[in-house]
């Protein structure tokens, strides 16, 4: 089967979110159960160059409003499978990868170079797998094509939804200059008065996905559907929720070259390791019975941070040390600042992202807090139980499909979990959590049973091959 993977961000090229994860690392694991799998991603201004291979193209000829637009297309296996990168220096040359008021026009642009590309490939790919409102564009596009183009005749949509609450929305009057002329195009477009890039997708794709089997049931509802749960109901036969998995080659704690020692579920002394070098890194005081809390987050409403906020105290009366990582709005970037200044013996924090620092505060830290308002999958919960930190999550998303709630009577489960956004339930999983870290079986097991489960990339591929034969059987 041939699938060509379209994305506007992938690792290790480009990364705003779990989009780039998700589409640098899905590709590797459908190439390795024998898909011949090829991702499509622009080629941005903060793209490393030293990953680029060759110019394979040097004069990618673009219908674009009107005219032609010559752009390159770069190669690159940098993310361990075969990757082209758009390079159009009108387009993507910018201070940041998203947040202008054209990215509509500029996305668009990205998906007529993304299907011209895959014309000059060769063979028609079964499946086109679109990712996210970026590329209803070409979604909309292969609906129009298969009418009247013999070569995406057999060529099937797969159109993956990470985050519902973007929808790439922009006048319906732009759409003309877009080259979506027709009423059928017009009609996909639509939403109250204007035109939505997700929703065209959703709606003239042949199969949907999403990033969680939670999250596939959440966006039918008003609270999750941003508008558009009436259309995920309609389409709802066409709809499954595949977790994301974690790349298993990255994060792993018994080859991690990010930590000051390894360790693995047979031997877990290097934990300590990690914690010890990370506790004398932020200057906290090395005491390796205090609980260690740790936090990775984009500040934003959407993770939660207001529960934080709202819990710290109470948190940091139970003796525990805390870690952020991250940053964000400013409220939320003072409020960890203040929080530092006000209990410098207990919490330290980093503005900004650190790759390496991520890795050794997944190690380092004995619990991990994500409580979420809501989170389509999310990826720390599983890097957490890979590395035998316990998660305290809200159950909604991917957060609810990866972490089991401990069972003490049975010493079954991986960590835990709350379900109103309340600081009251946060906090009283945070009580149960540092019970469990005190007591010493219990933390064996909790620890075992978290990097034991099986997230992998693997594991999910297998899942989207099942989608892709559903898609090609239409």
């Amino acid at each position: 089967m041939r699938v060509a993977l379209i994305s506007a961000e992938a690792v290790p090229y480009s990364k705003t979110g779990g989009l780039g994860d998700v589409a640098g690392a899905l590709p590797k694991a459908l190439t390795r159960i024998g898909i011949d799998a090829v991702l499509i991603t622009p080629l941005y201004l903060q793209t490393k160059r030293g990953y680029l291979e060759t110019a394979v193209i040097d004069d990618l000829d673009i219908d674009w409003r009107g005219g032609r637009y010559k752009a390159k297309a770069f190669y690159s296996r940098a993310n361990g499978s075969p990757t082209f990168l758009i390079d159009a220096p009108e387009f993507f040359y910018r201070d940041s990868i998203y947040g202008y008021t054209e990215d509509y026009e500029r996305f668009a642009f990205f998906c007529r170079a993304a299907l011209t590309l895959v014309r000059l490939l060769g063979t028609p790919p079964e499946i086109l797998h679109l990712n996210d409102w970026h590329c209803g564009f070409a979604a909309a596009e292969l609906f129009e094509r298969r009418r009247y183009d013999p070569f995406w005749a057999k060529t099937r949509s797969v159109f993956s939804v990470h985050n519902m609450a973007y929808q790439g929305g922009f006048d319906l009057g732009e759409l003309w200059k877009l080259d979506f002329a027709s009423e059928r195009a017009r009609n996909a477009f639509a939403l109250n008065g204007y035109a939505s890039a997700m929703k065209a997708g959703l709606e003239v794709s042949d199969m949907l996905s999403t990033v969680s089997r939670r999250y596939a049931i959440e966006i039918q509802t008003p609270e999750y559907g941003y508008g558009l749960d009436w259309l995920t109901r309609l389409r709802a036969d066409r709809l499954i929720g595949i977790t994301n998995g974690i790349d298993y080659e990255v994060w792993n704690p018994e080859t991690d070259p990010e930590l000051p020692a390894n360790y693995s579920l047979a031997d877990l002394s290097g934990k300590s390791t990690c914690k010890q070098f990370l506790l004398e890194k932020f200057g906290l005081p090395v005491d390796l019975n205090l609980p260690l809390i740790g936090s990775i987050s984009r500040l934003t409403a959407q993770k939660g941070i207001d529960l934080i906020m709202q819990a710290a105290q109470e948190i940091l009366e139970t003796g525990a040390c805390l870690i952020s990582l991250g940053s964000g709005e400013k409220r939320y970037e003072e409020f960890w600042q203040s929080l530092r200044d006000y209990a410098p013996q207990q919490v330290a924090i980093y503005r900004g992202y650190s790759e390496p620092l991520a890795h050794l505060i997944e190690a380092g830290s004995d619990i991990f807090i994500m409580p979420s308002k809501f989170e389509p999958c999310g990826l720390n919960q599983m890097y957490s139980l890979r590395y035998g930190t316990i998660p305290v999550v809200r159950a909604v998303g991917g957060l609810d499909d990866t972490v089991e709630q401990w069972d003490a009577v049975n010493q079954k489960g991986n960590g835990f979990k709350f379900t109103p956004f309340e600081a009251s339930a946060f906090v009283e999983k945070i009580y149960e959590a540092l019970f469990v870290y005190a007591d010493t079986e219990s933390l064996a097991a909790i620890r075992k049973n978290g990097m034991a489960a099986d997230n992998s990339w693997e594991n999910a591929a297998t899942k989207y091959l099942d989608l892709y034969r559903k898609a090609a059987s239409l």
